[in-house]
Parts: C-alpha cells; sequence; structure tokens
C-alpha cells in the first residue's frame, strides 16, 4: 500500500508522522510548496520527498493537507490527474465532499478532521465520506488515521460540529489550563509545577469522562462536598458565565467552519 502526502505543515506532519511509525516509509511520500520544510520532514521520518504534487498521484491513499483557500491552487494542478482507484483524503475545514468533488471530477473523497494531539497519538478524528468508497476502503482509511489517536466515523453533516468541538477545541483547554496555573501561581504555587498540576488535572478528568459509564455532570456531584470548597469554586463558574463562554466559543467556531465551505 502507497501513502502520500500533500503538505507537512502542523496537522499533515502530526498526522504522517504517526503514519510513519507504523507504515513502511519507503511507501510514503510526502511534498510541500515549502520544500525545505518538506525535504526536512523526509529525513526526521524517512519518507520519500518528492519535488510535485503530481508525484503523489500513484499512491492508494492520498492526503491533503492543504489550507481551505489554497485547495483550488493544488486541484489546478493535479484535479483532472487524479486516478480513479486512489481514496483521497482532505483535512480541509469547512469543504464538503460536493465541492471536493467538483474540483476534481472522477475522483473519490473522504473527509477528515483530525486535531493537532495527533501530536502525541492523543488525536480526535472524525471521517466521513460518500457512497463511491467502499467499506474496506474506508476501513484501511480509519486504520491509517488510528495510528495518531481515536478516529470515528461521523454524517458529514456534522464536520462543522466536530471541527468546532475537537478540531478548535484544543486552544480552548490550552486557555482553561492555562488560566488555571495562572491561579494557582496567584496562590502561591511555582509556575512550572502550576502547569503540571493544572495539566495533569484534565488529563485525569478527561481520562475519567471516556472510562465512566458516569456523565460529566453526575463525575462533577462527586467532587462536590456540601460547603466544601469545590462547590464554592462551581457557583464562580457560573457567576461568571463559564459554560455560556464555551457553549459560545463552541457555536463560533462551528459559524466559521460553514462559512470557510461556502
Amino acid at each position: 500500500m502507497k501513502i502520500g502526502c500533500i503538505g507537512t505543515g502542523a496537522m499533515g506532519g502530526a498526522i504522517m508522522r504517526a503514519v510513519c511509525k507504523k507504515y513502511d516509509v519507503s511507501q510514503i511520500k510526502v511534498t510541500d510548496k515549502n520544500a525545505a520544510m518538506g525535504k526536512a520532514f523526509a529525513k526526521e521520518t524517512g519518507a520519500v520527498f518528492v519535488k510535485t504534487n503530481k508525484e503523489v498521484l500513484d499512491c492508494d491513499y492520498i492526503f491533503l493537507a492543504v489550507k481551505p483557500q489554497f485547495l483550488g491552487d493544488v486541484f489546478k494542478e493535479i484535479g483532472n490527474k487524479i486516478p480513479a482507484s486512489a481514496v483521497v483524503i482532505s483535512m480541509a475545514a469547512g469543504v464538503k465532499l460536493e465541492k471536493l468533488k467538483a474540483w476534481a471530477p472522477g475522483a473519490r473523497f473522504i473527509r477528515m478532521m483530525p486535531n493537532v494531539c495527533a501530536q502525541i497519538g492523543q488525536g480526535m478524528t472524525a471521517v466521513a465520506y460518500g457512497s463511491d468508497i467502499k467499506e474496506a476502503e474506508a476501513k484501511t482509511a480509519v486504520e491509517i488515521l488510528s495510528t495518531a489517536g481515536r478516529v470515528e466515523v461521523v454524517l458529514e453533516k456534522l464536520m462543522d460540529c466536530v471541527t468546532a468541538v475537537s478540531g478548535s477545541g484544543p486552544a480552548f483547554v490550552f486557555m482553561f489550563i492555562e488560566a488555571m496555573a495562572d491561579a494557582a501561581v496567584r496562590c502561591g504555587m511555582p509556575r512550572a509545577q502550576a502547569y503540571t498540576y493544572a495539566a495533569q488535572t484534565v488529563y485525569g478528568s478527561a481520562g475519567m469522562v471516556l472510562q465512566s459509564d458516569k456523565n460529566p455532570a453526575a463525575l462533577k456531584d462527586m467532587v462536590c462536598s456540601p460547603a466544601g470548597t469545590t462547590i464554592e469554586g462551581v457557583a464562580a463558574l457560573e457567576k461568571n458565565g463559564f459554560r455560556n463562554a464555551v457553549i459560545e466559543a463552541i457555536t463560533a467556531a462551528c459559524n466559521r467552519s460553514i462559512e470557510l465551505g461556502k
């Protein structure tokens, strides 16, 4: 099986680094308009760097790690040259299957939305595809992406929501960790230790949500003792609109994803 990737930036690079650890790197091709970046990636991972986008078209699975605003230029070069046997996997936020197919008639696409946590093998990736993708091909795509974390198949209509929750979500979580650490420093904890305590608390709490049969509200109630410290903190969060701020942030990101797809 040959795997190719157009683009080795932050997101494409994170996914392909994970892929290179599991699959035969001699069968993995990468290219980038920034040749120096692409060559550096190839040297780091052992993948094969090629100079042009056309040179990845003999691959079975071709990743498009290109921002939405640059997709048009890429398809001008390869849109009518993609073989029908290839499965093209696009990670461009907001760009629907219908639009991808309009750019490259005859090509077959899977949409994916990863997140930055793929860099440490803890990504949350969603994939969506149409009836022209065989189940065996979709299964293989999921297996490839699983090298970078958890993968789920969703309906395409949910991809904008996925983009907001798991694609943009890490930035919101990083802000929360930073705020927790700032508060810890304010209360006397050294900065480095504050980051460790805040980050590990979020990491462990997320693990409990994933591994428990209880919903987050029930888990929160487990920590809130009557007249205790936690319920005071919860009340302060509610007073300052914490939940509404999160809801508004996710909604804004979702709406932006919809706009990018137009």
